[in-house]
């Protein structure tokens, strides 16, 4: 038990420190706001991670040891992660750290701080973003201060390089906290997030397997449930699962011999029909959606190939599990009607999730004991929205005993997440800091 006068002292340092990497912590969001990069793209971001926290000290992984190959979706192809690796060095990526690995899709990096025996409490923060075109009007602030998106048609519209800065200043308050401290920990920035892609490939690498506690945190506007400054803890993503669909047929002259064709359109239509018509669970919460459909050449073809996009999801894990088996029920069997072929591939997946009640009351303990100029919401474990990989990590640290949290930090925000014009009070880079710093202080001291 931490005394409460050491308690106190180490709250104070731990605001000091963490105010004064405020302008730091600006920068870092605004740079990493200014080079955008999506799902396995994250190359500058990963190299100008692991060039932080590797001259701050810490045990640095990336590439190949952070994500394992076999368990990666959705990676774009070579010649797009080439392209791609081309344009982060005349970026300023810093070309030390952007290693071979990084430049085949290999992003994301784990720090590791030991400080001898004790607890091991990971740390995760994503760093990818959104394909969107960001505003380019005077109200809005980062073009009109000049950090706007320089990467076309992509931009953080959900706050994660707010994760990404908030992360490495957590990096440097620790650190400097090292000899007080005993026990280790891993900060993970991971790649993907966004469709739910990046966090399956660290789960199966084994890096959550020896993990005792374990905290998450999403900037959030506040609103509803979300009254103060840090909602302790969350639940409810919907589990979801996120599909291509490719149809293969036969081409045929659509006038001359229409019954030598086998139409992948055909088959494409009467899948996209069938998913929508998946009978609800009676269990909880059901979503589908096709979110994309192409194919053909022209209307003289029996065309030979057409390609859907989409996802379900579901109020646990079962009931999406029912879900995904029905679409891919649906997508065969539209095939074979139609005298087509059917390759489903996964784009995408997650679990659902749920806070540890235990932890997340220790959590607002301690942020309201220490941290007193931050409020805890009046709702301290508030429910979640959309679909979340953090869930597979939360899940992996529970099934093995782990505590797990993801909790939220509140901030202003400019407009909603996902949306061209979002930006955020960047307070919440401070708030952010000091309140990671100080439970992991509490959980290792």
């Amino acid at each position: 038990m931490i005394g409460k006068q050491k308690e106190r002292e180490a709250a104070q340092e731990i605001i000091r420190l963490a105010g004064g990497l405020g302008e730091k912590s600006r920068e870092r969001r605004r740079d990493f706001h200014r080079f955008p990069e999506m799902a396995w793209y994250e190359m500058r971001t990963s190299a100008i991670i692991a060039k932080t926290l590797t001259e701050l000290g810490y045990e640095v992984l990336t590439g190949r040891q952070v994500c394992l190959e076999s368990a990666r979706i959705g990676v774009p192809s070579e010649e797009e992660l080439e392209a791609h690796a081309s344009q982060v060095l005349m970026q300023g990526a810093p070309e030390a750290y952007l290693t071979e690995d990084m430049k085949q899709g290999f992003t994301g990096v784990i720090g590791i701080l030991r400080c001898g025996e004790g607890p091991v409490v990971a740390l995760r923060f994503d760093i990818d973003a959104l394909g969107l075109i960001e505003a380019e009007t005077e109200d809005h602030r980062p073009f009109r201060e000049g950090f706007a998106s320089r990467n076309a048609g992509v931009m953080h519209a959900c706050g994660h390089d707010a994760h990404g800065a908030i992360g490495l200043g957590t990096a440097e308050v620790l650190m400097k906290l090292r000899s007080h401290l005993h026990g280790t920990i891993k900060l993970i920035f991971q790649p993907g997030e966004e469709g739910v892609k990046g966090a399956r490939a660290i789960v199966a690498h084994g890096h959550l397997d020896d993990v005792d506690y374990f905290l998450g945190t999403h900037v959030a506007p506040t609103k509803g449930p979300d009254d103060g400054d840090v909602t302790p803890g969350t639940w409810g993503s919907l589990a979801t699962s996120k599909y291509d669909a490719h149809f293969y047929g036969q081409a045929a002259h659509a006038g001359g011999f229409p019954e030598k064709g086998s139409s992948a359109i055909v088959a494409a239509a009467n899948a996209v029909l069938n998913l929508t018509a998946i009978p609800r669970h009676s269990k909880g919460i059901t979503r589908v959606n096709v979110g994309k459909i192409q194919g053909g050449t022209g209307r003289n073809v029996v065309p030979d190939y057409a390609m859907i996009q989409f996802e379900v999801r579901g109020d646990t894990t079962e009931i999406n599990r029912y879900m995904d088996e029905q679409a891919r029920q649906i997508c065969e069997g539209a095939a074979k009607m139609a005298g087509c072929r059917c390759d489903m591939v996964l784009q995408g997946s997650a679990e659902s999730q749920h806070s540890d009640e235990d932890f997340l009351e220790d959590i607002a303990g301690i942020v309201q004991r220490t941290l007193p100029h931050l409020r805890v919401s009046s709702c301290k474990n508030a429910q979640n929205w959309g679909s979340e990989d953090i869930s597979l990590m939360m899940n992996r640290v529970q099934e093995h005993g782990g505590k797990a949290t993801y909790m939220r930090s509140m901030t202003d925000m400019a407009s909603p997440q996902h949306t061209n014009t979002f930006d955020i009070d960047e307070k919440v880079l401070v708030d952010g800091i000091e309140t990671f710093s100080m439970i992991v202080y509490e959980l290792l001291a």
